[in-house]
């Protein structure tokens, strides 16, 4: 359980876990046209996901962390088909739905569910709590009247919520019960797999770690996956196997979650975690800040080369002219840095060890 005074994630995670892939994305990209004109004439694109890979394992919880506007989101509604993507491969259970038509798609839903931030938009006003949970029961089985309604009631047990509370609408619930509405809804088809987009950013700060405590609870009673999606690093580094760092439409860095959170490689994860707030004024003191110059660049103009190349403080000329490739490293991380290729390799200094940020480099913060 999540506890306020104690620290997350005590326990070494090893590598990528050993079992079966349940979710494997492999060049997703997830463009939006730009029209301009009386004749709407398409004059570029958004490249708000811009050739994506990871896999997710059976029973893990894959973190993914980054800015506001970095592709996140995106890539969760992108990988459960609620985008008809522009490019890629992506297998849920074995089953490739990338370019699946929508009629075909429909019998794969019940595997796969959703978790959305906002959890007052995201349920309907105009339904009652038993009529939303039951809505996915309606929708894709044939159980009867009966059997449904006792589903319900035992979904809302299992999410802490009080059968008394069934007829009730969504206005008469506090924040953390609406999002616990919506994850009993997500968990109505028993599905395999779900993306928790930012389930926990809208709420309170006093109930987020029952929310998470109570999905990590859901987790070992049905086996579910997480795609747990989220800018609280600190939370992520609780609930996380492993976590992966994106940066415009991109994945610069994916690794175990001890690993990451220890030495982070990649100049910008080392900007954000140097970010997060340390309680211990005396830790505090001894943090390293790491500010980065300028401003994000736009996704529909990134610059050539590495996308980061405008703003990390270790830029070498070879980042402004080829974007480098993933490259794995025997401790199971992944990292997109020229920093890390073996052609940058320097007297007494090796790929795997760059030169760290210095604080004398100034600039905007992330």
């Amino acid at each position: 359980m999540l506890d306020a005074a104690a620290t997350p994630g005590a326990a070494p995670a090893a590598e990528t876990p050993a079992g079966t892939p349940l979710v494997e994305v492999r060049g997703l990209k997830m463009h939006f046209p730009i029209h301009t004109g009386l004749l709407r004439r398409q004059t570029g694109a958004v490249k708000a996901v811009d050739g994506v890979d990871f896999t997710v394992m059976e029973g893990e919880t894959l973190g993914l962390v980054g800015e506001s506007g970095c592709g996140k989101s995106t890539t969760g509604r992108a990988v459960l088909r609620l985008y008809d993507i522009t490019e890629g491969s992506i297998r849920i259970g074995g089953t490739e739905i990338g370019h699946m038509s929508q009629g075909a798609l429909r019998k794969h839903r019940p595997t796969m569910q959703m978790v959305f931030q906002d959890p007052q938009a995201s349920l309907n006003p105009r339904m009652n709590v038993s009529q939303i949970i039951r809505e996915p029961l309606d929708e894709h089985t044939k159980l009867s009247s009966k059997e449904k309604d006792e589903k319900v009631l035992e979904l809302m047990d299992a999410v802490g919520l009080n059968r008394a509370f069934a007829r009730r609408f969504p206005h008469a619930f506090s924040g953390g019960q609406r999002q616990r509405i919506g994850i009993a809804r997500a968990l109505a088809l028993s599905p395999k797999f779900i993306v928790c987009d930012e389930p926990i950013a809208a709420l309170d700060v006093s109930i987020q770690a029952q929310v998470v405590n109570l999905l990590e609870d859901l987790q070992e009673q049905f086996g579910l996956t997480y795609l747990f999606i989220s800018h609280d690093l600190s939370m992520v580094r609780h609930i996380a196997t492993r976590v992966a760092v994106m940066y415009l439409g991109r994945i610069v860095e994916l690794a175990p979650r001890e690993a990451l959170y220890a030495e982070p490689l990649h100049p910008y994860t080392q900007a954000l975690l140097s970010a997060v707030p340390e309680p211990d004024p005396a830790l505090a003191r001894k943090v390293e800040r790491v500010i980065l110059k300028g401003d994000v660049p736009s996704p529909a103009n990134p610059p050539k080369g590495c996308n980061f190349c405008t703003r990390c403080p270790q830029v070498m000329e070879v980042c402004h002219e080829i974007d480098p490739a993933p490259r794995h490293l025997p401790d199971g991380r992944q990292v997109a840095c020229h920093l890390y290729d073996d052609t940058n390799k320097t007297a007494g200094e090796t790929a795997a060890e760059p030169s760290r940020p210095t604080e004398h480099q100034q600039g905007v913060s992330p």
